[in-house]
């Protein structure tokens, strides 16, 4: 059933891809499609390959930058925007280099609150955001260690379970956040291009 929604996810991001580049192509001034293309693409790269990954984030972020070209001030453009950078790092294993994507990610939130002060899920990006150079620089001494050890094993194999295992909830309830929330800013995007007409009076 996992695989299921997995494939459903893929089939209805894709297909919001490709109606926003459809949409681009009649009007390349609609920053609300460019929004919903850099959202959707955001999307796909979670189901890429790390370097497919990492270009299609790069493409969004071209997107969604283009969108706030035309318009500033646009909240959901900037939250977008954070998730984008905050994806990229994660995927950055050298510290230095993920933490200008995280500092990106936090002016990019911060932004989002600015604009937008009443949203709970700008404000709590923003929160995730101020601990995600920490959590990446945990999962990447994980990947190392794990790497170096080999088939050895050792005597806090319980401990280092358990440190793991709260590392990995950790991050998947940020990811999960974030997919969740770009899947709503994406839906939410996608309904208002497909509102019906208003009746006639």
């Amino acid at each position: 059933m996992d695989m299921q929604s997995d494939f459903d996810r893929l089939l209805f991001f894709e297909h919001a891809r490709k109606t926003a580049e459809g949409n681009y192509a009649k009007d390349p001034l609609d920053a609300d499609n460019l929004t919903r293309w850099g959202g959707a693409l955001l999307e796909l790269s979670q189901f890429q390959s790390v370097p497919d990954s990492k270009k299609m984030i790069q493409e969004a972020i071209s997107k969604l930058e283009e969108a706030l070209m035309l318009n500033t001030n646009k909240h959901d453009t900037l939250w977008c925007l954070g998730n984008a950078h905050t994806s990229h790092a994660f995927l950055t294993p050298d510290q230095e280099e993920a933490k200008g994507y995280f500092d990106k990610a936090t002016l990019y939130f911060q932004q989002a609150v600015d604009e937008d002060p009443g949203n709970d899920l700008y404000r709590k990006s923003l929160e995730v955001a101020a601990k995600a150079p920490e959590l990446h620089m945990e999962i990447h001494k994980q990947g190392f260690s794990q790497q170096g050890m080999g088939a050895g094993s050792s005597t806090s194999t319980g401990t280092k379970t358990s440190k793991k295992k709260k590392s990995s909830d950790l991050k998947y309830d940020i990811f999960g956040w974030m997919i969740l929330a770009v899947g709503i800013v994406a839906w939410i995007g996608f309904a208002k291009t497909h509102m019906p007409p208003p009746p006639p009076r």
